[in-house]
């Protein structure tokens, strides 16, 4: 049940990216992170994969024509990913080669302590793993 008294059903459905390198980051999110193939679409610089997050979240990935700038829209801030062990989820991406930005530490957020780690993906996009039992 939503929680927004102001939209019906309004939550977080997907994030949408548009790549430097498509095939590069379909690989990284799919195979290096494990986000499986929802549906994909179109062909050459029109390819757009919708990836599985788990609990009905989804990032887009969508290719871009060669020669064109990946951030037309401007970039998203960063996109959270649930993580019950950051620690052990931040040296995977880092044994994938990613730049971690933020080591993994515990924060004080509205009273409760939860633990985040920061790292960039192919794109230079930023992804946190974010880890509480209650959030």
């Amino acid at each position: 049940m939503s929680s927004n008294s102001k939209l019906s059903h309004c939550g977080f459905h997907h994030i949408a990216l548009k790549t430097r390198n498509y095939d590069s980051s379909l690989a990284f999110y799919r195979d290096g992170l494990g986000f499986p193939i929802a549906h994909h679409w179109g062909e050459g610089d029109a390819r757009i994969s919708l990836l599985d997050l788990g609990d009905g979240n989804y990032l887009e990935l969508f290719a871009t024509a060669a020669g064109t700038t990946a951030d037309v829209n401007g970039a998203f801030f960063h996109l959270a990913l649930r993580s019950t062990d950051v620690d052990a989820d931040i040296e995977h991406v880092r044994s994938l080669g990613c730049p971690i930005t933020i080591e993994p530490k515990d924060v004080l957020l509205n009273g409760k302590t939860v633990r985040i780690g920061f790292f960039t993906g192919p794109d230079g996009e930023v992804l946190e793993f974010f880890f509480h039992p209650d959030l």
